[in-house]
């Protein structure tokens, strides 16, 4: 298990990071070390892979504030379990060299881990257009009770995608889909969740499910409607249903409970985007992302694939400041394997915390100013 880069402990609880909500900026400091937490998988929708660009010259990784403090062994085994994914030339050869390392190396040692990324790598910085900090959400794989037939609060389908369903197909809008499922799906619903579990896990993108004989299942993205998604912490805000400053995913997810039915329902069609899942035996692992490999828990990013690559190695650097809920700041290396509908942006991130109830808790509290800098391989 790696251990995960730094989280300085500060301020209190804010939105689900993957998308629920709208930006914030400012700021700030470099964050002092963190204990680990859970890592590691099933994949998502596939994107196009940018073209590469020829690697401008850059600064070496130890210009990075906190790279004396980085974990870069533990960032060494995420990239290296991944790094066959990077499809640039440069990032091959230092991946070639990266598993020579790990095969002669007997243990490969925290200062070898560091000198493979100094002499292997430089720092370009990644910029927005006005030159302001990013947004760094986080998100994770929850893990929720389900059943094999409908039965009181579980009353909410699963659905298997439409036969010969191709992507950018656009579907009925969810609340359509939510009044005739089977006619939309054409097939038996897979489980049913209670309402607000199905939701949350939509907008992850996969989850994991427990049934009730103790059986287990990962419901992994299958499809979608090919609608946009509109996240709802604003609309609730807007109709007096939440206070501006609590829309954690928390607090959503408790009014959605507490009104569970029609109520609750015309809300969440506010968000007019539906996802299909399949359901796969529970391997007790992490899900795949978006390039198709498990995501190290709290060494994954989800990025826009506009500007970033899959395998991308990437420093990220997040203070929470004075954050109403922010619980500390993130700062160290990390992989770009995942992309999301809301994380649109040169520098906009959504950090893979785990899964699990625990990592689903901290995912809903990051919600912080972010800088980039891109790991440009030597060639």
């Amino acid at each position: 298990m790696s251990r995960g880069f730094r989280v300085r402990a500060g301020g209190a609880i804010l939105a689900l990071g993957l998308t629920l909500f709208a930006a914030a900026c400012a700021t700030p400091p470099s964050p002092a070390p963190f204990p680990s937490q859970p890592p590691a998988p099933r994949p998502g929708p596939a994107v196009p892979v940018p073209p590469t660009p020829a690697p401008p010259a850059g600064l070496s990784p130890t210009a990075l504030q906190g790279w004396d403090h980085e974990d870069h062994l533990a960032a060494f085994n995420a990239w290296t379990d991944s790094c066959h994914v990077a499809r640039e030339p440069a990032a091959q050869v230092q991946c070639a060299r990266a598993m020579q390392i790990r095969r002669t190396s007997k243990p490969v040692t925290p200062s070898l881990a560091r000198a493979f990324f100094e002499s292997g790598f430089l720092v370009l910085q990644a910029e927005t257009p006005d030159g302001r900090p990013g947004l760094l959400t986080a998100y994770f794989a929850p893990e929720y009770a389900a059943r094999r037939s409908p039965g009181g609060d579980f009353d909410m389908p699963v659905l298997a995608p439409p036969a010969g369903w191709t992507r950018g197909q656009v579907l009925p809008e969810r609340a359509e889909i939510e009044a005739n499922p089977e006619a939309v799906s054409g097939a038996a619903p897979l489980a049913w969740m209670r309402a607000e579990d199905l939701f949350f896990m939509q907008i992850q993108g996969s989850g994991y499910l427990t049934f009730e004989d103790g059986s287990k299942a990962r419901a992994a993205y299958a499809a979608d409607n090919g609608r946009p998604f509109t996240g709802i912490a604003r609309p609730m805000t807007e109709q007096g249903l939440l206070p501006p400053n609590g829309t954690s995913g928390e607090a959503i997810r408790a009014w959605l409970a507490a009104h569970r039915g029609p109520e609750a329902r015309a809300v969440m069609a506010l968000n007019p985007r539906y996802i299909f899942f399949e359901l796969d035996p529970d391997d007790g692992g992490d899900p795949n992302g978006a390039a198709g490999i498990p995501l190290p828990a709290r060494r994954a990013i989800a990025v826009d694939p506009g500007h970033w690559r899959y395998g991308d190695l990437v420093w990220i650097s997040a203070d929470g400041g004075d954050l109403v809920g922010a619980r500390g700041s993130y700062q160290g290396l990390v992989v770009a394997l995942d992309t999301g509908s809301a994380i649109r942006g040169p520098v906009r991130a959504d950090l893979y915390m785990g899964r699990g109830a625990a990592a689903g808790e901290e995912a809903g509290a990051v919600r912080h100013p972010l800088r980039m800098w891109r790991l440009v391989p030597r060639p």
